[in-house]
């Protein structure tokens, strides 16, 4: 069982930074994959950001390249995600998640609740 806590939202003006943190309980973190989520109101949750369990590989949806930096710290079962260039089109909630590879597939197991980003004009 892994508990996530997202932290670290809020509001920001556009080109601002932010950075999200999910704090997880249990021994298991490091065995996990994690990825950050988005959901706009009246929009489908979207993929932001994934590390692998080491941390060595990150991948990142082509909205958020070059601007958001996901990362991992085992020792303290937290992971990051950093936000920089912040647009309006950037206001969600954001959620993070771990999964593992189950017969080929990465399933998330665990969510988080999730923590509000507002990007204003």
């Amino acid at each position: 069982q892994v508990q996530l806590v997202e932290s670290g939202g809020g509001l920001v003006q556009a080109g601002g930074s932010l950075r999200l943190s999910c704090a997880a309980s249990g021994r298991t973190f490091s065995s996990y994959r994690m990825a950050w989520f988005r959901q706009a109101p009246g929009k489908e949750r979207e993929f932001v950001a994934h590390i692998t369990s080491n941390g060595v590989a990150t991948y990142y949806a082509d909205p958020v390249k070059g601007r958001f930096t996901i990362s991992r710290d085992n020792a303290k079962n937290t992971v990051y995600l950093q936000m920089t260039s912040l647009k309006p089109e950037d206001t969600a909630g954001y959620y993070c998640a771990a999964g593992r590879f189950r017969g080929g597939r990465l399933e998330y197991d665990y969510w988080g609740q999730g923590t509000q980003v507002t990007v204003s004009t």
